[in-house]
């Protein structure tokens, strides 16, 4: 069996699934200079409460040959822009509208098909193409870490997008143990195996540390209020009803597109996690819902996570070897996902669903994504535990 290598699905050891080059490193070409400067323009045009007059007055940029000969980079960067205004456009106002102008609609849509993306504010653009370095020589950690892009500018939005960043950065650690651990559960090398799992182990309590530092700086009700309605999308969404019409966008016909929001369940780490270690959920509404969500990950991390799910066949082989020490790292891999499910269902809780319901474009029954969550994180937390093997 050939492992998968890490560095042909865009991931690294000391990066993750985030890009290759430092975000705010990206420049764009002068012509994309009017939704640079729209883009950087959030913080003030949003609090004008007239958001769409601003972004409006875009110029509708053909994209066509910037799409064609940009490098990667580049594209992310302009999707980035693209994906904020797009979102300021549909929820910078009190009443969300029934059609994108073309001057989002084109570029937005063209970019998103040239990346294999969707087109809106995914999480790829909102955590993994979105921060930069104050000292770009340091490590990407918390106390080195600044966005690049913001909606609003407070405290509490930089924080929940940098606590992210920092834990897809400490995950790549975690991915770069894949290939030994495929290949030592084919092999059935129980040594290689135990190193590979500690290690994954090890990881995963530093990637919980800095998941467990999200309410130092990001309030819930400042979340709730001044952070999360700008990351919905349009899908199962009261506020837009059948969706979203992009003018100007042929392909469409003009009929509503309906897409799901940014949220922190298009990261790839836990699915990837899940699948190397053979943990696996019954059929519910979060499960079809997280099935639904694989298409909104960079194709690059898609394919890796495919192959991880038709790979991997160590849990099998620490069931069958006897072995208790093996079987001890395996649960400890276990345990610390669990932990991470576990602290999610509590944010949940907290910065969601205590919050007061006064807005059905920020109804707390539904997460970003649009669909019911509490219940059936609880149910995918208790499976992780469920899957502890036994001596």
């Amino acid at each position: 069996m050939i492992a998968p290598k890490v560095s042909d699905y865009e991931i690294s050891p000391e990066r993750g699934f985030l890009c290759a080059v430092d975000p705010a490193l990206v420049e764009l070409p002068s012509d994309l200079g009017p939704a640079v400067e729209a883009a950087a323009d959030l913080p003030r045009t949003l609090l004008t409460g007239r958001v769409r007059a601003h972004l409006e007055q875009l110029p509708e940029l053909d994209l066509t040959v910037f799409c064609a000969e940009a490098a990667e980079p580049a594209l992310r960067s302009a999707m980035r822009r693209y994906a904020f205004m797009t979102q300021a456009y549909v929820w910078g106002e009190p009443v969300a509208p029934a059609r994108l102008p073309a001057m989002l609609a084109k570029p937005i849509w063209a970019l998103a098909r040239r990346l294999g993306e969707k087109p809106l504010l995914s999480y790829s653009a909102y955590v993994l193409d979105n921060w930069g370095r104050l000292d770009p020589t340091a490590p990407i950690a918390l106390d080195n870490l600044f966005t690049v892009q913001n909606f609003l500018a407070g405290q509490d939005e930089a924080w929940f997008v940098l606590v992210h960043v920092a834990i897809e950065a400490r995950a790549g650690a975690m991915l770069a143990q894949t290939p030994g651990l495929i290949e030592a559960g084919a092999r059935r090398d129980a040594a290689a195996a135990e190193r590979g799992l500690a290690a994954v182990a090890a990881v995963w309590d530093d990637v919980n540390a800095i998941f467990d530092r999200m309410p130092q700086r990001c309030d819930p009700y400042i979340y709730f209020h001044r952070v999360r309605p700008y990351i919905h999308g349009w899908k199962d969404n009261p506020a837009l009803g059948a969706g979203l019409v992009y003018e100007g966008v042929a392909e469409t016909r003009g009929e509503f597109q309906a897409f799901r929001g940014q949220t922190g369940a298009q990261s790839s780490i836990v699915p990837a996690l899940d699948a190397l270690l053979g943990v696996r959920h019954g059929q519910d509404p979060l499960r079809i819902y997280l099935d639904e969500l694989h298409a909104y990950r960079p194709p690059a991390h898609r394919r890796f996570i495919d192959r991880l799910r038709t790979q991997s066949r160590l849990r099998d082989f620490v069931a069958s070897a006897g072995r208790p020490a093996l079987r001890e790292a395996y649960n400890a891999c276990v345990v610390g996902l669990g932990r991470f499910r576990t602290r999610h269902l509590e944010y949940a809780a907290s910065y969601i669903h205590r919050q007061a319901k006064d807005s059905v474009g920020n109804d707390t029954d539904v997460g970003t994504g649009g669909t019911p969550f509490m219940a059936y994180l609880k149910k995918h937390r208790d499976e992780t535990a469920a899957h502890l093997l036994q001596g």
